[in-house]
């Protein structure tokens, strides 16, 4: 598991299985039982503080990584790898990030 990797993870009920951003940087990332993630939607706002993916990125399906609902979720429950975001991506969630959190 890498910072700006897209796995899957099964949110508690009524939520359900869906990708996830790791944020959590690599030089912590095996000491915690915890990782900071961004949920990926399919619900496509078109605002700051999501960025947009595309199933030529990688992904299943067109969505969103949405930035204004950053969590801390158990590590145990990461699952497989979908994709990895390219640096033009990681830098559009720096800066979705900062506006959602009005940095």
């Amino acid at each position: 598991m890498k910072r700006g990797e897209i796995r899957w993870y099964t949110f508690k009920r009524p939520d359900k299985k869906r990708p996830v951003l790791i944020l959590t940087r690599d030089s912590i990332l095996e000491y915690l039982g915890e990782v900071t993630i961004a949920p990926i939607t399919t619900t496509i706002r078109s605002i700051p503080s999501e960025v947009f993916l595309s199933t030529q990125e990688g992904m299943p399906r067109d969505c969103a990584i949405n930035c204004d609902h950053v969590q801390t979720v158990s590590k145990r429950k990461i699952g497989s790898l979908i994709t990895t975001l390219s640096d033009g991506k990681r830098d559009q969630v720096s800066a979705s990030i900062s506006f959602a959190l009005n940095l």
